[in-house]
């Protein structure tokens, strides 16, 4: 790989031990994927939650930690994804001080190193989402793909490690995505139904991330003719990514690279339908009629203000079955506007717990799900029914207002 001066620099350990392990680490990474150089990156966004770092990962945080202080800074914004521990109830959540300890290291360790523990997937909603061609080196899958097809940003799926090292040099290796060549679409298909509500959304996601089935794929979709929301792309583009590792789509006349197919080479490519019994193969594993909840979630991707909103009108003079728990997962900035429009007291009010900047999934879920008695779980979100079966739950899949509904008869409606 050709580096620059600056970069070289680096390397050599001119500017510290830190961005040398950067440097050393990029240059497998790139090596690997045949990356003829580096690309400038403006922004960074980690996936390290305590449950996949464990004690060695906590430990290698603290060793950057404690360099000096011009050393361990990260050289441009590093956000942080979902946490896997709110510590402001993990203990009645059923998760023990050893998670909680781990924590509280790592988030010492990043506030050390400068990095903004900003603890969402949702970063393009709430914090700073990128402009169309600029170079990113985000993790969370559904980060790097909203990224890229709603923003016409520039990223791959980068790893924990990969993700800090983008911040510490402010560089990623030139591969994958953010190479022109590569943003071109590989499969077509077309929708010629209307999709009502987050969770079609989700599904239709989820139908052409596994008819895709590859990193490498790109998908783009003609036929639809509603543009979605925010919140109805973003449910679609976390559902790709899970069922198909998809990190890039099109939609002709609605995402920014494509406005028509000739954009992306889609009029060369074979069409494939899209259909209602598509729908219908991928749900009935998660049919779940008149059987008892344990557990309602919303999360995967974290909540916005809007589902915040829409969450506390279902909930609002209602009240939730005693033997069904209701959790909502969001980011710190979303909980201070709820907070303020009194969206979290009708959840809580309600029965609901809302955890802050923290998702599911990644918070010790078989933990908490076997410390619970928690096993038929009901979600709005296709993508986390599609993880959670590995982690020991039964999960179903209903719109958010059957979710509400489910919760207070005790049983999926």
């Amino acid at each position: 790989m050709k580096l620059s001066p600056h970069e070289e620099a680096m390397l050599a350990g001119e500017m510290g031990a830190a961005r040398k392990w950067a440097v050393e680490h990029q240059l497998q990474i790139g090596r690997m994927f045949d990356a003829e150089d580096m690309v400038v990156v403006s922004q960074a966004h980690m996936m390290a939650d305590p449950e996949s770092l464990g004690e060695a990962g906590v430990s290698f945080f603290e060793k950057f930690a404690e360099l000096p202080a011009d050393e361990r800074r990260v050289a441009i914004p590093l956000l942080t994804d979902p946490r896997g521990v709110d510590l402001s109830y993990y203990d009645k959540l059923g998760q023990t001080e050893e998670m909680a300890n781990l924590e509280r290291r790592f988030v010492a360790a990043c506030l050390k190193m400068s990095v903004m523990m900003t603890d969402t997937c949702i970063n393009y909603q709430t914090i700073m989402p990128p402009v169309y061609g600029d170079h990113v080196a985000f993790g969370d899958t559904g980060v790097v793909i909203y990224a890229n097809s709603v923003c016409g940003a520039r990223s791959n799926f980068e790893g924990g490690p990969s993700a800090l090292a983008a911040a510490l040099t402010g560089r990623t290796p030139r591969y994958g995505l953010h190479l022109d060549r590569n943003r071109q679409a590989t499969r077509r298909y077309r929708v010629d139904f209307k999709l009502e509500g987050l969770t079609e959304w989700g599904v239709l996601g989820a139908v052409i991330g596994r008819k895709a089935g590859s990193y490498w794929e790109v998908p783009v979709i003609e036929g639809i003719e509603q543009v979605p929301t925010s919140d109805e792309i973003k449910h679609m583009g976390a559902a790709m990514a899970s069922y198909g590792s998809t990190p890039l789509f099109h939609m002709v006349g609605i995402t920014p690279e494509c406005q028509s197919l000739v954009d992306v080479g889609g009029d060369k490519l074979d069409c494939e339908v899209v259909s209602r019994a598509d729908f219908d193969t991928l749900k009935k594993p998660f049919g779940a009629k008149g059987e008892k909840v344990d557990v309602v979630v919303f999360a995967a991707p974290q909540l916005s203000l809007v589902e915040m909103q829409q969450v506390a009108d279902l909930c609002r003079g209602k009240q939730r079955n005693s033997g069904t728990s209701l959790i909502v997962c969001t980011s710190p900035s979303v909980v201070a506007d709820a907070k303020r429009l009194g969206f979290i007291s009708d959840i809580e009010n309600f029965g609901g717990k809302v955890l802050e900047g923290t998702c599911f999934y990644q918070q010790y879920a078989r933990e908490v799900g076997e410390a619970n008695g928690w096993k038929r779980l009901l979600s709005n979100s296709t993508k986390i029914v599609n993880i959670l079966g590995g982690y020991g739950y039964q999960p179903a899949l209903a719109s958010m207002e059957d979710c509400i509904a489910s919760a207070i008869q005790g049983e999926v409606v």
